[in-house]
């Protein structure tokens, strides 16, 4: 593998890494329903402390996933792409793939 595929490869799996805890989906959905949110409103939303929540938000945003902007003493955060949820709704068609084949296992 050549030094671009493999820089490729590594920028895929940061931001797959990046949403690979069920925190920042949680945090990633409420972005892709709502234009954004407060740190605080994400913190009462996954139920973590801000640190944790702050901590989370910052790996979504060192890969490239999301925002912020700072409003006076508040930090609010977006989605920098809209693509996310084609890419939830893959995951999701896959998990009603493993559920149908583990039921006709069943059967």
């Amino acid at each position: 593998m050549d030094l671009e595929t493999q820089a490729r490869y590594e920028a895929r799996a940061k931001i797959i890494k990046a949403l690979g805890h069920p925190a920042r989906l949680l945090i990633v959905d409420e972005l892709a329903e709502h234009e954004e949110r407060c740190v605080c409103e994400l913190t009462e939303l996954v139920g973590s402390d801000m640190s944790t929540v702050s901590r989370h938000l910052s790996v979504l945003k060192n890969a490239g996933l999301v925002e912020d902007r700072k409003r006076g003493q508040m930090v609010y955060y977006r989605l920098r792409v809209k693509c996310l949820s084609k890419f939830f709704a893959c995951v999701e068609s896959v998990i009603e793939n493993n559920i149908r084949n583990q039921q006709q296992l069943l059967s």
